[in-house]
């Protein structure tokens, strides 16, 4: 089973096709993975082993008659509990949700799971409305850390960035509307991918408009670029998706590390210009920007110049969350996080002036970017400036803010420009917390960051380090 498990997307498959496992053996593994790791960090909030065995018959019954579908056929993915499943309800974490009122309807995300023949695990664990920067919420409780489950995994995709290196499923969906996935795949030390803004197909509209992305939450970059070739097929009923380009992501991410990298010009800032980093993660960042640097890339040392953003997002996010909440009466909002309901009643409090001038400094950092792409393919930074805190905690210990995106710098401003960004794991700190770098790249130029990422992972690959959590026997071992 611990072959099974930790096996990419792309080894499945190569499997699959050489008749050495089945869908089936690979989905009763991860079955078993989930029903031992789960206990501990809660990443699934719904396994329906009936219906996921089902799947993985129909797959099964695809290899053996030769007619397979489309590029994950029997590949088992963890689903984002925020994305309409037909299935299975979708509750978002929230006592306000009739589950029975979702049934039916699919995301576009997991419709192209099911043209491709995915195998879908179960639902995954989320902050209320996927609100904040962790996980925990009214109905499903903490999420934990697959590599100390006494921190938190870091959210709003928290349940997917938990499952993966736990080898509770090799491909997971994620939504980033303030760094939710770059933020628990930084925490949880897998990558993260938060495509260019409409290059994945999102519907329903998220209440975060258009700072909301949807992407893939992996092990591998291959298996990143893998699942992007899914994700970014179209749909209509996404009236922001740009129109489609057809990228063979996975083809563009092929050669050596010195060729995906050759040319390219990188600028690599570990503050911002702004930002107060923990020393061992800027340390760690810097040394993953001298890596890349050794392997042809031409790194220079500059910021982007841009201030902190900071007001300009929390009056766009919050007024997002005001936004998820406005039909939400004063009954059932004593059934909700509290947390959220003072920010969204807060934001509630907002002018129009007020959010226009959001708008004005979103656009002036837009471009503000745009220009800075110009001279330099990539932007280089720490995911973020801390390891993984406490879990149960929506900021550190003794921190001088009380909310999540004060801990976040690196990853907001990139939603507010729509911009491609991802995360991938570079190092541990001394006490065995993953670090995350960052990657962004000009808008639409999602194979460029793809391109780095791949080559960084090529030359220091640290997916061959799992979780202790992951070797462990039970869940009662663990917690002895």
């Amino acid at each position: 089973m611990d072959d099974l498990v930790r096996m990419t997307a792309l080894e499945l498959l190569h499997g699959y096709r050489e008749k050495q496992f089945s869908p089936v053996d690979v989905t009763q593994a991860m079955l078993s993975q989930i029903a031992r790791c789960n206990p501990v960090v809660n990443a699934y909030n719904l396994v329906d082993e009936a219906f996921t065995i089902a799947a993985a018959r129909e797959s099964e019954a695809r290899y053996q008659s030769g007619e397979t579908r489309g590029a994950l056929d029997g590949v088992p993915v963890a689903i984002k509990d925020v994305f309409l499943t037909p299935q299975w309800p979708t509750i978002k974490g929230s006592r306000t949700i009739d589950p029975n009122s979702t049934l039916g309807k699919e995301a576009p995300s997991v419709a192209a799971l099911n043209r491709h023949g995915a195998v879908p695990l179960g639902k995954t664990t989320t902050p209320e409305f996927g609100w904040k920067g962790v996980t925990d919420n009214p109905v499903d409780g903490v999420t934990r850390n697959p590599w100390n489950p006494s921190k938190t995994a870091g959210g709003s995709s928290g349940g997917s960035a938990a499952a993966v290196p736990l080898g509770m499923g090799p491909l997971a969906l994620g939504t980033d509307a303030g760094g939710s996935i770059r933020i628990p795949a930084g925490f949880s030390g897998l990558v993260g991918l938060k495509p260019s803004f409409g290059e994945v197909p999102h519907w329903p509209a998220s209440p975060f408009g258009t700072l909301a992305h949807a992407g893939p939450m992996t092990w591998t970059v291959a298996d990143c670029a893998l699942l992007m070739n899914v994700l970014s097929e179209g749909d209509s009923r996404d009236t922001h998706a740009i129109p489609r380009r057809n990228i063979d992501y996975l083809a563009a991410i092929q050669g050596e590390p010195e060729a995906l990298l050759k040319g390219v010009k990188i600028a690599f800032s570990a503050t911002l210009g702004y930002v107060q980093v923990d020393r061992e993660v800027e340390e760690t960042v810097r040394a993953a920007a001298l890596k890349l640097q050794s392997l042809g890339a031409e790194v220079t040392e500059v910021a982007p110049g841009f201030d902190d953003p900071l007001a300009a997002f929390g009056h766009l996010f919050y007024g997002g969350a005001a936004n998820a909440l406005r039909a939400i009466g004063k009954k059932q909002r004593g059934l909700m996080d509290p947390q959220l309901v003072s920010v969204s009643e807060k934001a509630a409090q907002l002018s129009m002036l007020d959010y226009l001038e959001a708008v004005n400094e979103r656009m002036a950092l837009c471009e503000r970017m745009a220009l800075f792409h110009k001279k330099y393919d990539l932007l280089l930074t720490p995911t973020l400036p801390i390891t993984a805190f406490a879990a149960g905690r929506e900021v550190p210990e003794d921190w001088p803010s009380t909310r999540w995106p004060s801990w976040t710098p690196y990853t907001y401003p990139f939603n507010l420009t729509g911009q491609p960004a991802i995360s991938v794991p570079c190092g541990f700190s001394t006490s065995g917390l993953p670090i995350g770098l960052q990657l962004v790249g000009a808008r639409f130029d999602d194979r460029a960051v793809l391109r780095a990422a791949q080559a960084y992972q090529l030359a220091a690959p640290l997916t061959h380090v799992r979780p202790q959590l992951f070797f462990e026997n039970s869940p009662e071992e663990q917690n002895a």
